[in-house]
């Protein structure tokens, strides 16, 4: 069973970075369930501490994934439109990869002006908006994926630390 709960952990230890560039995804939230899973295996000891102290610091990011990017295009002048663009531009980048990587960085400001745009912005204000929307977009996307990436190290060092108990078969 220890097997299963490592292999099932760290499937959602790689499903929560991926859930740093999806917003359909809580990344932070399934990296820590992959911890979770790490610690009710038999082999490594609990530590309460550790995945409370885990646990707080993902839903303080969670959360202030949703908050920055509003902050970003309200000090910018932006609306939720822009807000929405933004995600729509996220999407479109992962769905349809025209500029490769570097659409991930491309769409979500495209998605974001259009959206201004659209909401009957000048271009002026519905380009600073824009951009507002997509600086709170990469902040919060950088601190997520900083998170679930540590949370993974962490992972993996303590997996490794228990391997000689996780794989003894008795």
């Amino acid at each position: 069973m220890d097997i299963v709960l490592l292999i099932l952990g760290f499937v959602l230890m790689l499903v929560g970075i991926l859930g740093s560039f999806l917003p359909v995804l809580p990344g932070p939230p399934i990296s820590w369930v992959g911890l979770l899973l790490l610690y009710l295996t038999k082999a490594v000891p609990d530590n309460w501490w550790v995945l409370g102290v885990t646990f707080v610091i993902a839903i303080t990011i969670t959360v202030l994934d949703y908050v920055i990017p509003a902050m970003g295009t309200k000090k910018f002048g932006g609306s939720k439109a822009g807000m929405w663009g933004t995600i729509v531009g996220l999407l479109v980048a992962i769905f349809f990869p025209v500029f490769g990587p570097f659409g991930i960085i491309i769409w979500p400001f495209i998605g974001a002006l259009v959206g201004e745009l659209l909401n009957k912005a000048n271009q002026k204000t519905a380009l600073k908006a824009a951009f507002g929307s997509f600086l709170g977009f990469l902040t919060g996307t950088f601190m997520k994926l900083v998170l679930t990436v540590f949370y993974a190290i962490f992972y993996v060092y303590i997996a490794v630390k228990y391997a000689g108990d996780i794989f003894t078969f008795s």
